[in-house]
């Protein structure tokens, strides 16, 4: 289920094409094309429902609609060009908006509104996948949109509605979504970010493509300059370094809702809101070059002989491969960054515990101290009142000492008195 958002503050024109006549596969008269055929200036958003799972090769009946969404044509394909490309469906065409965007000079989007749905899903059939030209890399992508919506507020059509999330309308970067994020079943090239249908398309307009095919220079996240683990946003070109950094990527995420950024390193893509990778194209152990994944049979059997997923089982493993180790890859990552937080953790506590430890050591000893010194405190107190007790009896001794001396010596002094003096007398 698509929806498109049309950045525009320009109206319909009518298109003045070349003397050219339309055969119509019901009969040969000439028909004019200048009545239904309009071009406009604005920037396209292109929406898809978050909770969607792709129904391909066939679309779901609910996600179809009577308009068509030509996500990118290359510009040296002119409107004439595309309108014979349309060949005889184009008299079952009731509108024809070539939409153009000034900042994109290399492709142009078309809005095609059909009769019936009858005639919308045989132009869908004819046309989606198809090359615009035999000789060319470029294929004809068409998707089913349900609302087409044109506002000159910048704000509203950048905004996703809800339960919607925004898909980059660069052809390449479209393509290297997985079939069930980007409703593309298939591509033709591998776009190894040298060859010729990747400059054609990206020569003046994609970010993202054009800072993969630099590969000379070095760039860097837009927040904090670092040159390691960096993604882009498919969606606007944002570099940002990842969460094992500053995670400036995540936090574009959260301010713009852009959920889709590519890893520069491994050309892989991640969603930050199904929180897994979502990226079709993965790179080659051997050669390095990007090749297609395939969806697995989904067959109670294993192999229903008409999917194809059967075929070049030994790549199909390689690439199941790959995304194994590109799943194993963020988990020891995320299992390092964990483990590393609990030996913080868990060192904190052990200093913590020794803290308390010390301190509570300290506390004993004091409270030892204290308690000893207060009990020989006690025993001083204790002798210093019986050395008092012994000094008072000792002082009281003395004292009776002394009265008894005095006592004897009047005795004495008595009895001598009257004691005769000798027998002389």
């Amino acid at each position: 289920m698509f929806r498109l958002r049309v950045h525009s503050v320009d109206t319909n024109h009518p298109l003045t094409l070349e003397e050219t006549t339309f055969i119509s596969s019901a009969t040969t008269s000439a028909k004019p094309s200048t009545t239904k055929f309009n071009e406009r200036r604005g920037i396209s958003h292109l929406y898809r429902k978050a909770s969607q799972k792709s129904s391909l090769p066939n679309p779901n009946p609910n996600s179809r609609s009577t308009s068509l969404f030509v996500v990118a044509v290359p510009n040296y394909f002119s409107d004439e060009d595309f309108i014979r490309f349309c060949g005889s469906h184009i008299d079952h065409v009731h509108e024809l908006l070539f939409i153009r965007n000034d900042g994109m000079e290399d492709r142009y989007s078309v809005l095609i509104k059909l009769d019936n749905q009858v005639t919308a899903d045989r132009f869908y059939n004819s046309f989606n996948e198809k090359r615009f030209s035999p000789p060319e890399a470029e294929i004809c992508h068409i998707l089913y949109v349900l609302s087409v919506e044109f506002t000159g507020s910048a704000e509203i059509a950048s905004t996703p509605p809800e339960d919607f999330t925004e898909l980059p309308t660069c052809p390449i970067c479209l393509e290297r979504l997985d079939p069930d994020t980007s409703g593309i079943r298939s591509t033709l090239c591998d776009h190894s970010f040298q060859c010729s249908c990747t400059s054609k398309w990206t020569y003046l307009s994609c970010q993202v493509c054009r800072l993969c095919q630099q590969l000379d220079e070095k760039p860097d996240c837009s927040v904090c300059g670092a040159s390691e683990i960096l993604w882009i946003c498919l969606i606007c070109g944002f570099v940002g370094c990842g969460r094992y950094k500053e995670g400036h990527a995540k936090r574009h995420w959260q301010d713009t809702q852009h959920c889709y950024s590519l890893d520069l390193r491994t050309q892989q893509i991640w969603d930050y809101v199904g929180d897994n990778y979502v990226h079709r194209l993965n790179q080659s152990k051997t050669d390095g070059k990007l090749i297609d994944t395939k969806s697995c049979c989904m067959s109670f059997e294993g192999d229903c002989g008409t999917c194809g997923c059967s075929e070049d089982s030994g790549i199909g493993g390689a690439l199941f491969s790959s995304k194994v180790e590109a799943s194993a890859d963020e988990y020891n990552r995320l299992l390092a960054t964990q483990l590393e937080a609990q030996r913080q953790h868990y060192e904190s506590l052990i200093i913590e515990a020794k803290s308390k430890r010390q301190s509570s050591i300290s506390e004993a000893v004091e409270k030892a101290v204290t308690s000893t010194m207060l009990d020989i405190q006690n025993k001083l107190e204790k002798c210093e009142q019986e050395k008092n007790a012994v000094a008072d009896i000792n002082r009281g001794l003395i004292k009776n000492q002394e009265i008894w001396r005095k006592k004897v010596k009047e005795i004495e002094d008595r009895y001598a008195f009257h004691l005769p003096r000798g027998n002389g007398i």
